[in-house]
């Protein structure tokens, strides 16, 4: 083998390497998350008989039995409305708390500050959840709107100021010196040019924060009430202690899960852009 081809194979070697290992990854991906949710999809319609039989799970006749069921609980589009009120204002809320947060910690160097929020990022829900239920039962608080908005802030703030602290650390400092030399204080500074330019980094905390407090299944399992029950409490409802409805639940997860899909495919522009943003730095 001469000199000038080895270079050449070993390019090679390592360009099948890396396409095996595109493809395989791909593979995984496909098993582990899209398998399921077509399954999930594909079961909505059929009968409870059809998705117990697994000796044909390609052959059945599709019908909307349970999508009518679902729809037919006259509290059904109550807890529609439930999930997306409680995830927007604690979104909403959560953002204009956590984007001036995200801000100092990123430019005034609050390592401390960051470091409890990183603390109440990283502990488990279940161990907030308990003393919560004593403080809000007692307040007689427990059931309403404002303790699921209270309860899902405190899971968001985090998420967003961590994702915005990393946005900021990528925008220069001559920005805003830029700002200041032209006559702004430091809050018209961050409120006229920062802002506007950390949109990326805000929608994408934005989204991530709604698909969380949308997904949040634990705290409204024990901190709703009949009138303000949300959609994952609303699936559990279809198990009961005799037998499961599959074919009610797989109806009901996929209308769950059906916005938050839309959501991602139209959003991932800016979900990719912000969670990068803090990676260029430098």
């Amino acid at each position: 083998m001469s000199t000038t081809t080895a270079p050449v194979i070993r390019r090679r070697r390592k360009k099948t390497a890396y396409q095996s290992f595109r493809v395989v990854m791909l593979v995984l991906v496909v098993v582990t998350f899209v398998v399921p949710l077509l399954w999930m999809v594909a079961a909505s319609f059929k009968s409870n008989v059809d998705i117990q039989d697994t000796s044909r799970p390609f052959t059945f006749v599709p019908n909307l039995d349970n999508y009518a069921e679902v729809f037919g609980n006259d509290n059904y589009l109550q807890f529609v409305f439930n999930s997306f009120i409680i995830a927007l204002c604690a979104v909403v809320i959560s953002l204009l708390l956590g984007v001036p947060a995200a801000y100092a910690m990123s430019r005034f160097s609050m390592q401390k500050s960051a470091l409890v929020v990183l603390l109440a990022r990283i502990i488990p829900g279940i161990s907030l959840l308990v003393p919560w239920y004593y403080v809000f039962a007692n307040l007689g608080w427990v059931g309403s709107y404002g303790v699921m908005i209270l309860s899902h802030m405190f899971i968001l703030i985090p998420v967003i100021v961590y994702i915005l602290m990393s946005f900021f650390d990528s925008m220069p400092l001559e920005l805003e010196e830029a700002a200041l030399v032209d006559g702004l204080t430091p809050i018209g500074a961050f409120w006229r040019i920062l802002l506007p330019l950390s949109v990326p980094g805000v929608a994408t905390a934005a989204i991530l924060a709604f698909i969380f407090s949308w997904n949040n299944f634990m705290f409204a399992l024990v901190l709703t009430g009949a009138q303000t029950r949300t959609l994952p409490v609303a699936v559990f409802d279809f198990v009961s202690y005799a037998s499961i409805d599959w074919g009610a639940i797989m109806a009901a997860s996929t209308i769950m899960t059906l916005p938050i899909i839309v959501i991602a495919l139209f959003a991932q522009r800016y979900i990719v852009s912000g969670l990068t943003a803090g990676a260029t730095k430098g």
